[in-house]
């Protein structure tokens, strides 16, 4: 019986600890309709494919915090992408990131893009600084936008890019986000 009264504490502790850490999670998140705004703000007037890109993903995943920012990257089968931008929580200041990382496959050209990217089941900011696998295709001719998800450690982000450029194909790579800009992409 002593066994089964600890078990039940012991759960019942587990149980008020991760209620605790879901609602600390949730106020640092957007709602669908912050979310909405901050995309809109950040690209201008959203198309109808972006928008339902971003619906989604909030209906796939739910509520996010947020990366805005830009990146340059380019390929001829082995490519480079190399980005800044801000991490911007709900409840915090926002804060200075940045993301690097190399790629390989059948993808050839050169972009620029603004970079919305939607991060999910972020309970600890510093969690972010790892290197996200993830697989990418894009086709840029003059002006285009793509969405996709990475996902490591239990974080899972959804890049939206919205980007002018010349680029075709697709790859499989990592982005690896920093506090301090790199060269080394690895």
């Amino acid at each position: 019986m002593k066994r089964f009264a600890t078990a039940l504490v012991f759960a019942f502790a587990l149980l008020l600890a991760s209620k605790h850490a879901a609602v600390a999670g949730e106020h640092d998140t957007y709602d669908k309709d912050e979310i909405f705004e901050k995309v809109t703000g950040f690209f201008g007037e959203i198309s109808e494919g972006l928008a339902k890109a971003v619906e989604k993903a909030l209906a796939d995943q739910g509520l996010p915090a947020y990366i805005a920012g830009e990146e340059a990257s380019g390929a001829i089968g082995i490519g480079l992408r190399y980005g800044r931008g801000k991490l911007d929580r709900k409840t915090a200041e926002p804060r200075q990131i940045f993301w690097q990382g190399p790629s390989i496959g059948f993808d050839v050209g050169g972009d620029a893009s603004k970079v919305f990217v939607l991060i999910y089941n972020l309970n600890e900011p510093d969690s972010l600084f790892r290197r996200f696998p993830g697989v990418d295709g894009s086709l840029y001719f003059v002006a285009g936008f793509g969405i996709h998800y990475e996902s490591a450690g239990g974080i899972t982000l959804a890049p939206i890019r919205s980007g002018v450029g010349l680029r075709a194909g697709a790859n499989v790579g990592y982005t690896h986000y920093t506090k301090k800009r790199s060269w080394l992409p690895f």
